[in-house]
């Protein structure tokens, strides 16, 4: 076996800035990357696009790029977890993306949303150990204005049932979501946290919006979420795959959503959208 030599261990890339976990460098990708964790997922958000091509896998990270209603939109699989999401985006960045949109599942905490529901997440609740080795525990994660309006738009226009709210991000599956773990293993703290999560408005948990947010922050990038409602922790259902085909849509509709706003925004050198853009006649 051929060993590969890449820049230095502070720098892992090659001489084309090949990123060592993703394989991807620079001009390989489009601004807008589409989040999916399950790498599987991946090839099921493209095969909704006009165009599409696998054009890297190593590890659990699998990209397509392609394009969607005239989008050029690319779509990486992160893993589970914000480590992982983390790493993926450090590079994704690197290369050149600047908007972020994580396609995930979730469990809701609240009886009203529904099996099957979409949930739009407006700021994360940083439960996490990845992105407190980035900032203070105090800073943010907050989803982008843009991208929010974008999902809405799409959920609106695919005609999917959804929520906006808060969302909860937890490095672990069991006791971090108040699961038992083997043997029924649960901390006092962990028994409470539903309830106490419930009680604070937090809409459902998961693994890497917290993370994906928090960096879009430091680094001045838009990032958003969506994600499927596969259980629900009060009424103790869980559904595999259940609305995921409805977020995939939602998540590529914002795209080319946010691609329209973009442009606009470009023809009347603006940095930021507002709804009466969509007013103005640009072409």
């Amino acid at each position: 076996m051929q060993l590969k030599r890449l820049k230095s261990a502070s720098h892992p890339e090659d001489k084309q800035r090949r990123q060592y976990h993703i394989s991807l460098a620079p001009g390989e990708i489009p601004r807008y990357v589409l989040l999916p964790g399950d790498p599987a997922r991946v090839a099921k958000i493209a095969s909704m696009w006009q165009e599409k091509k696998k054009i890297a896998e190593h590890r659990e990270f699998i990209t397509y790029a392609g394009k969607y209603r005239g989008a050029n939109v690319s779509c990486t699989s992160t893993g589970i977890g914000a480590p992982a999401a983390a790493i993926a985006m450090e590079e994704l960045l690197s290369v050149g993306a600047d908007t972020f949109i994580r396609v995930g599942t979730t469990g809701a905490l609240k009886k009203e949303i529904k099996i099957g529901d979409l949930i739009i997440t407006s700021a994360s609740c940083r439960m996490d150990g990845t992105s407190s080795q980035y900032i203070w525990q105090g800073y943010p994660a907050a989803a982008s204005y843009e991208v929010i309006l974008a999902l809405v738009e799409a959920a609106e226009t695919v005609g999917a049932r959804y929520h906006v709210g808060i969302t909860a991000s937890a490095d672990s599956f069991y006791i971090g979501q108040g699961r038992p773990g083997y043997k029924g293993y649960s901390p006092s703290w962990s028994r409470n946290l539903i309830e106490d999560a419930r009680n604070a408005n937090i809409l459902n948990f998961e693994m890497e919006s917290s993370v994906l947010l928090t960096l879009a922050g430091i680094y001045n990038a838009r990032a958003g979420c969506i994600c499927a409602v596969i259980a629900n922790r009060e009424t103790d259902e869980f559904v595999q795959e259940a609305g995921v085909e409805n977020a995939i849509k939602v998540a590529n509709e914002a795209v080319a959503i946010l691609h329209d706003w973009d442009r606009r925004k470009d023809k009347l050198k603006k940095s930021h959208f507002y709804p009466s853009i969509l007013k103005q006649n640009v072409i």
